[in-house]
Parts: C-alpha cells; structure tokens; sequence
C-alpha cells in the first residue's frame, strides 16, 4: 500500500463519523455504506486514468485566444436539420435509426475521469410507467422503486413515455443505476432532487431537472430493505456525496434552489458532460469544505457544457483536487465563470469565454480567503481557450501545469474556436423516437 493510498485512506475515514450530509441517523446501514463507499473511492483515486485511457486516446492542443467582442457570436439557432454528431462522445451512440434497440451502446461511451462508468449496463431493462412519489412504499413502476434496489442488482431504467416526476423527498440512489431518458420527455422538477450519496456507477442521461425545491427530511426509503431519517435537502439538482464513477450527460437544468450540481466529501471519477444550464445563481460546487481532506482525491472532467442565460457564478467553484475543464461554451456570467479557495488543481483547456458587457465582471476566475500570495501557489492554468467581449483568466501555480496535468484524464482536446459546435446539442436531444436517430 502506497502513502498516497495511506493519507487518502484515513482522510476518508476521518469524515465519516463527522459529515453525514442529511442522514438523520448514522444506523449500521449507513456505516456499512459508508466503509464500502470509501474504498471504491480509493480504487477509483489511486487508479492512474492515463494508463487505462492512452490506448484508446490521444490529445492534440492547440492554442488559440481572440480579443472579439462580438457577443451576438454565442447566438444559438434551434437546428431542424437532420440528425448531426459534433463531439466524440456523442459519436459512440448518436445518430443511429436503432439506438433503442442498442440503449446500453451509451454504457461504453464516458470520457473523461468518469470514463468505465457503465452503470446498470449488466442488468435488465426496467420501464417507469407511473410518475407518482411514495418516499416510503414506492410503487412498482415509479422511479424511486427502480433506484433503490440493491446496489448487486444493475438496471437500466427507461420511461414509457412523457412525464413531470414530482419528488416528495430526495431521490435516493443505489449503485449501478442508469437513468436514461430518450425516447420520452421527462422532467424532475417542482419537487426534491436527487441524491448519489455512497454508492457507485451511476449514468444520468437526457433528462429536465428544474425547479427543485428545499424539502424538510423525515423517514425516507433508500433501499428495498432499510428506510432511515433524513434531515432537510438544500434543494441541489443533483448531489454527489461520497460518490464514485458517476456520469451525468445531456441534462438540461435551471432554477434550483440551492446548487445546480454538488459533488462533496470524497466523490470522484466524475464526468460532467453535453449539460445546459441556465437561470440560476450557484451552478456547480465541487468540495463543501477547505477542511475536507479527502476531497484532495477529487478527479472531475466538465466538458462540452454550455453555460447559458441568466447565470451568475460557480461554474464551477473548486476546493480540492483536480478538476479538468475542457471544450465548454461560456456564454453568460454576471459575477464570474470559475471560482475557488484552498488548494485545487484548475486546468482550463480549448473553452470559449464571453465575457458580460458589465466592465466590473470581465474577469473568469475568483478566489476566495487566501492572500495574493497564498492562491499564486494554486496551479490554475488557461490553456487553447478563446477570449472575447474583453474576458480574462487569471492564471496562478506551475506553468506546465496544463501541459503535465490537462493529458490525465486524456480527454480529446479540441480548440477554443471549436467549442460553439462541440456544444451545439448540448442539454436534453429531443426527437429521439424509435426507429429514427436519435
């Protein structure tokens, strides 16, 4: 056993018995979780992703930067044309007359420190007919009875057709799920968000989530066999607490009340991709706390999001570990685009940053209780993005950071002037109906 694997081993355990995000009662249950939880963490950590990724992978930077202020260039015109692949994720699946009948394709298709995320991939089908919320008895063919079953049974979950899910209380997931919402609209929303909190494997895909509410905890069922207390949800879209090997994709998200996406207290292998996201103040926090020492294990990839209208801030906000982004379109802030405080690693490789006309807020990055000195320690490095409307990153820590850190994730690097196609679709892809591609 290596130092490295050493500290993060005991960093994990330290915040078990001290941060329970909202369980109301820390039963054997959720020990039990916990201790499983920390050690997929661990593999997932100490696992090297460029010795897996560069047989399948190579990167190419090229650097581009423009001083354009023509922000109507971020204009989007709704595509009716037919269906058209624009980024290498999206190539693995999309675009194919029989994409319902090869679903699970999408399980080979992560990128990113996410990559091998596969899901419920190895278990059946299993088809919501029924919209309905019972936070304690969940009915069969609802969305809460198909995500609690044990984390030893994989399944793909689909819906029968177009519905608004209404959540009582979070939605709490066990492993080895897959939420995949082509074929119909569906909608999470007016209601709780849902929660990835020690478990593993998780794909959340093409679905609306919107309109999440704080919702005040009580007796919630978690698994077919345990229901425990939960104190009150912040109101999160999406919360990853002590997860790993977690993809969310094309997700369409706005106005929830707390943050769009968290991922806190450990969690990593994380892809966060094809997202679009607007109408709302903090988008994304990775890491809750500067004492949080396992977050330093923290591995995400955000790439080919589209930051969209009426955002004001954390896009994302980073505390600890290291966080790749890449070939994302930012096209709104009213404060600032990335922020952060104690320690993260930022790679910032091939996005493209409009900056709001607002002179006082051209800025990208933000960072918080740490002297000039402090965060120039902090490696923070710009790398192949695109400028304009005056927009500027303010780099700090090792020069070649970019260069050594952006390739360990091996993500295929595109430049910044590509970024306005890359992201064309992204957020929910609607018309995907059977026997026409999707």
């Amino acid at each position: 056993m290596n130092n490295r694997f050493i500290v993060l081993f005991l960093a994990f355990a330290a915040i078990i018995p001290a941060f329970t995000a909202n369980i109301g009662h820390f039963d054997e249950v959720w020990k039990q979780r916990a201790e499983e939880a920390k050690n997929w963490t661990l593999h997932a950590s100490v696992t090297d992703p460029a010795e897996e990724l560069n047989k399948h992978f190579h990167k190419a930077l090229i650097v581009e930067e423009s001083n354009s202020t023509r922000r109507g260039l971020a204009g989007r015109i709704k595509y009716n044309g037919p269906c058209k692949i624009t980024n290498p994720i999206d190539k693995c699946w999309r675009c194919r007359p029989n994409w319902h009948l090869d679903r699970k394709r999408l399980a080979n298709c992560a990128l990113g420190f996410g990559h091998g995320t596969i899901g419920g991939r190895d278990g059946q089908i299993y088809v919501v007919t029924d919209p309905s919320d019972d936070f304690v008895n969940p009915k069969p063919g609802t969305l809460r009875h198909a995500v609690i079953q044990k984390q030893k049974e994989p399944l793909w979950i689909i819906f029968k057709n177009s519905m608004t899910i209404r959540l009582k209380q979070e939605l709490m997931m066990q492993s080895d799920k897959t939420i995949d919402g082509r074929g119909a609209k569906v909608h999470i929303a007016y209601g709780a968000g849902i929660t990835i909190q020690f478990v593993k494997n998780i794909i959340i895909h093409n679905i609306y989530i919107h309109d999440i509410i704080v919702t005040y905890g009580g007796m919630v069922r978690d698994s077919v066999d345990h229901i425990g207390l939960r104190t009150p949800a912040d109101g999160d879209g999406v919360s990853l607490f002590g997860a790993s090997n977690v993809w969310l994709d094309h997700l369409s998200m706005y106005k929830c009340a707390d943050g769009i996406i968290d991922a806190i207290e450990g969690s990593t292998a994380i892809t966060i991709s094809n997202c679009h996201w607007t109408d709302h103040d903090k988008v994304l926090l990775f890491g809750a706390r500067d004492t949080t020492v396992a977050d330093d294990s923290m591995r995400i990839t955000v790439a080919y999001n589209h930051f969209g209208k009426r955002l004001v801030q954390r896009m994302p906000r980073v505390r600890s570990g290291l966080v790749h982004v890449v070939n994302n379109d930012y096209t709104h802030w009213e404060m600032y685009a990335i922020g952060g405080s104690h320690h993260a690693t930022l790679i910032s490789q091939g996005n493209r940053f409009i900056a709001p006309d607002n002179p006082d807020f051209k800025q990208i990055t933000h960072r918080d209780y740490a002297t000039e000195a402090e965060w120039m320690q902090w490696t923070w490095r710009s790398q192949g993005d695109l400028f304009m409307n005056g927009a500027f990153f303010v780099q700090s820590g090792n020069p070649n950071g970019a260069r050594s850190l952006g390739v360990l994730d091996h993500f295929p690097l595109k430049p910044g002037r590509a970024v306005r196609s890359l992201t064309r679709f992204a957020g929910v892809i609607g018309g995907c109906r059977n026997g026409v591609p999707c």
